[in-house]
């Protein structure tokens, strides 16, 4: 499949995404997700840098405007009203992220006093923090792609809101840990274990706002991040661990392209970091292959979950650039060539789950049609990824 068509295949998913999501023509009850939202706006970001089309950039501009209007208020089916932070209309309209964003599940939040359900609150809304950063990650990016610090200035208010909420001390001492899910006010754990991964993302993001806003916005007046990202720091050291889940290792590894980007920009300084994380995601990744899960047929494969690998995959062919760009950046220059060979070695691996997943066959599975929206969406992304993993 040469460039042009994989760019015409996701315009035309993003197109459909617009249409049946209530985005483009607007519908009167938008189907807003926080995650799938995040990818997209990336999505139409890098569509209209590759063609121009001012269309794409008037959809991401759309879509982070019925975002922040869906998921930063109340639901529907909730006797609270307006915006979540409850500040006023006014005051919310300039200031959306105040209080995070909801995740936009089809059932409401557990209430008080009922007791948790594994099972049900996978449905129940609430606010996941990693669901948060790739938002912010989303900011940033039409922060940076259209010159204007607003959305910038949005993703450092609501990274300084998720930081004060899903972090805390534990009462016997110790090191800060997170919750994993909160309420959808941030007044409360909603599920109180760690999310694998989620300080990383936190520590990796928050670098990217400060960094947007010292080099590119030094003149607005933007808040920094800097003791958010020390609280990161001291959560992440030691907690960077392999797992076999895709999505988990494709979220390493776009972390990994986006700390050398940080690193080139100045951005961070960890240099252990990048080799800890590529070899979290070698070890997890070498794991998920010897599964053989990529030889069930479609209806056992959850497409979103590899398609976030394919992403991630995508982004090693970014961290040799950098690599071999940036010799004096790069302390550990040889090491960390060696482990981007080794997982240059698995780029065909993101090709072959493009291509199952582009099958049409394959989308008529069950557990595609269960989860349509961030299907398609990751799938978009995996066909233009740069959109994604450039900060």
């Amino acid at each position: 499949m040469d460039q042009d068509e994989t760019i015409a295949i996701a315009r035309d998913i993003m197109r459909d995404f617009a249409r049946t999501t209530g985005l483009s023509p607007v519908g009167g009850h938008p189907e807003r997700y926080l995650w799938t939202d995040a990818f997209a706006v990336c999505n139409y970001l890098e569509l209209y840098g590759r063609s121009g089309d001012e269309r794409c950039r008037d959809r991401a501009l759309a879509l982070v405007s019925q975002v922040h209007h869906t998921l930063g208020r109340h639901r529907d089916d909730d006797s609270r009203t307006g915006w979540i932070s409850g500040l006023s209309g006014e005051e919310g309209e300039l200031h959306p992220t105040a209080k995070g964003l909801r995740i936009g599940k089809p059932l409401n939040e557990r209430r008080t006093g009922d007791p948790p359900d594994d099972m049900l609150e996978w449905d129940r809304d609430g606010q996941y923090f990693h669901y948060l950063t790739r938002w912010m990650h989303a900011l940033n990016r039409v922060g940076r792609v259209t010159g204007d610090p607003t959305c910038t200035r949005w993703a450092i208010e609501l990274a300084r809101a998720a930081n004060a909420a899903f972090t805390y001390s534990p009462v016997g001492g110790g090191k800060k840990r997170m919750y994993w899910k909160m309420s959808i006010d941030l007044s409360s754990p909603q599920v109180s274990s760690m999310g694998m991964h989620d300080p990383l993302d936190g520590f990796v993001t928050y670098h990217e706002l400060q960094m947007t806003a010292d080099r590119e916005f030094g003149s607005a007046g933007l808040p920094g991040l800097r003791p958010e990202i020390a609280d990161m720091a001291g959560i992440c050291r030691g907690s960077v661990a392999p797992t076999d889940d895709p999505l988990g290792v494709g979220g390493l590894l776009s972390d990994a392209a986006r700390i050398a980007q940080l690193m080139k920009g100045g951005g961070i300084r960890s240099p252990d970091l990048l080799e800890i994380v590529l070899n979290a995601a070698l070890i997890g990744l070498k794991s998920f292959v010897k599964s053989g899960t990529l030889h069930l047929p479609a209806s056992y494969r959850l497409a979103f979950r590899e398609l976030g690998l394919a992403i991630g995959l995508s982004g090693v062919a970014m961290l040799g650039e950098l690599i071999d760009g940036n010799p004096g950046v790069f302390a550990e220059e040889n090491s960390l060539r060696r482990r981007v060979g080794e997982l240059e070695g698995y780029t065909l691996l993101g090709n072959a789950i493009n291509e199952f997943w582009l099958e049409a066959t394959h989308r008529n599975a069950p557990t595609w049609k269960e989860h349509e929206g961030i299907n398609s969406v990751m799938l978009a992304t995996s066909l233009v990824p740069r959109g994604y993993l450039t900060i």
